[in-house]
């Protein structure tokens, strides 16, 4: 919403003249861009993203005929494995108190 229309339609609570803020949130925070830097790693959204990619290429690999039944012995372990180091991988500065 632009200025104008808050102005325009105060909320109940609110004086007119006075900027918007949402109720959900006691202070603002500053604006995020992705010229602010670098932000901190989801480990859990990594990790399932890794396992998730890692199991559709399973299922690619298995469909196309690529792979038979004597290869998913050594096949379907590879996405967990996968996932696994790369969440230990993106927790470890965490680890290390940075």
């Amino acid at each position: 919403m632009t200025d104008e229309t808050t102005e325009a339609f105060p909320e109940p609570h609110q004086q007119a003249g006075q900027a918007a803020t949402p109720a959900h949130e006691p202070h603002a925070e500053p604006e995020r861009s992705w010229a602010a830097g670098v932000h901190q790693v989801n480990v859990l959204h990594l990790v399932f993203g890794v396992a998730f990619l890692g199991l559709v290429l399973n299922w690619a690999l298995v469909e196309s005929g690529a792979v038979g039944g004597h290869g998913l012995r050594w096949l379907l372990p590879i996405p967990w494995v996968a996932a696994g180091a790369a969440g230990l991988i993106a927790a470890t500065p965490r680890l290390r108190g940075r």
